[in-house]
């Protein structure tokens, strides 16, 4: 098995769909994506597989495969399931946090500001996801981070399709509120802007935007 060409499918077509230039329902066929990446069909279903796992696809018997389509109850779901797991997060943050840990976060910051102030769409979008998990992989909790990374990618069809610029730029905000109450020490503060921050994110989404309708090659390019 050609893992190397797996992996690169399976990123691809990530970016493609949280990125929303693969929308929701879209069929995958599998000889158009072996054509586009020079790869074998048996690679392509490898990497839709890891796809269906992530809840990013959904495989159809006899039909073929798909970009999901999560519901609105789904991503309801999602968050509540994150603000578990992150409140948590953030108040062993603090339990165990130190400059170079602050500074790192900080860095992740700066990164989010620029991506913003360019109206870099994908990269905004990347960072604004990463800090969450950047701050599990900082405690050195891959599991946890593995975990967020699978929650984020659910709720990203519908989180990332639909926040608008200024919801980016808010949660940016609320990003650097969190790291000066983590850099404070400040424990329930910064457990409380994680908690207000997730529902923020999850009040401010808007459900009414056009969805486009981008064929395999033309989201992949």
């Amino acid at each position: 098995m050609d893992t190397s060409s797996t992996h690169q499918i399976v990123a691809s077509l990530t970016r493609a769909i949280v990125e929303h230039r693969l929308h929701p329902g879209t069929k995958l066929a599998e000889q158009k994506l072996a054509d586009h990446f020079g790869v074998s069909r048996t690679l392509v279903r490898q990497a839709l597989f890891q796809l269906s796992q992530n809840r990013l696809i959904r495989l159809e018997p006899a039909r073929g495969a798909f970009v999901a389509t999560p519901s609105v109850e789904e991503a309801r779901q999602v968050f509540a399931v994150r603000r578990m797991l992150e409140t948590e997060m953030t108040r062993a943050f603090v339990r165990q946090v130190t400059p170079s840990r602050i500074k790192a976060l900080r860095e992740h910051l700066a990164q989010e500001k620029q991506a913003i102030d360019q109206q870099d769409v994908s990269g905004r979008t990347e960072l604004l996801r990463d800090f969450h998990v950047r701050m599990a992989e900082l405690m050195g909790n891959q599991v946890l981070a593995e975990l967020l990374r699978e929650l984020i990618s659910r709720c990203a069809l519908i989180t990332l399709m639909y926040q608008s610029t200024n919801a980016a730029e808010h949660s940016s905000e609320e990003h650097a509120a969190i790291v000066k109450a983590l850099a404070a020490k400040d424990e329930d503060t910064a457990v409380r802007l994680m908690n207000e921050h997730l529902l923020h994110v999850e009040e401010g989404l808007t459900f009414d935007r056009k969805l486009p309708t981008n064929d395999i090659s033309m989201a992949l390019s």
